[in-house]
């Protein structure tokens, strides 16, 4: 069983997000998952959570309906392929991490090809390659059963609170309004977090 998004859809978070790419499959399928279990945004507050800033985080977006700007699309720096939505009214969530093992070898010589690529030191035969490789996870990825595709687990990270209106606070240093919950103390003085950073070394 593949994706349930129409051809016209995945042509349109093509768009929005400005190329297709392995990665952008990726979360394309993690949608349907949120989908599949929670529903859209829309329909129930959700909360997303991804743990890596790959190219499927703008399919995430453009399916479900969580966002940067609303509060509801969260970004940890993890660096893992893992992804965790809660529907807010009833607290329902699950993680989903990609199967390290699907379409491995291809991954593998994958990433070996592009970072030749990056280098400008692939030949014409291996930027050839690389390309089909890329066109072959992305349909793998597309067509694969979801169960296959990723481990379904309990959330590891808890479902973080709604958004708040915070007070504004005046940087002492730079006099530039910001978020009290970004404010930093020192030396007596009112911070925002970047001239915080140009006086406290130990961070």
């Amino acid at each position: 069983m593949g994706t349930s998004f129409s051809t016209e859809q995945i042509q349109n978070v093509i768009n929005f997000h400005g190329h297709q790419c392995p990665g952008l499959a990726i979360g394309i399928r993690v949608s349907d998952l949120c989908l599949n279990e929670l529903g859209h945004n829309n329909d129930s507050p959700l909360v997303a959570i991804c743990e890596t800033d790959m190219c499927g985080v703008d399919a995430i977006q453009f399916f479900t309906g969580c966002s940067v700007g609303k509060g509801n699309l969260l970004f940890k720096d993890y660096g893992k392929m893992a992804f965790t939505f809660y529907r807010r009214n009833d607290e329902k969530g699950f993680r989903a991490l990609l199967n390290p093992q699907f379409m491995k070898k291809q991954r593998d010589e994958m990433s070996r090809l592009m970072k030749l690529v990056a280098k400008n030191e692939a030949t014409a035969e291996e930027k050839t390659k690389c390309n089909d490789i890329r066109s072959e996870c992305e349909k793998a990825y597309l067509n694969a059963d979801l169960d296959e595709l990723f481990f379904i687990t309990e959330p590891q990270l808890p479902m973080p609170r709604p958004a708040q209106i915070l007070q504004s606070l005046v940087c002492d240093n730079c006099n530039e309004l910001h978020m009290e919950s970004r404010s930093r103390k020192f030396m007596g003085q009112t911070l925002c977090t970047p001239c915080f950073e140009k006086v406290e070394q130990k961070i």
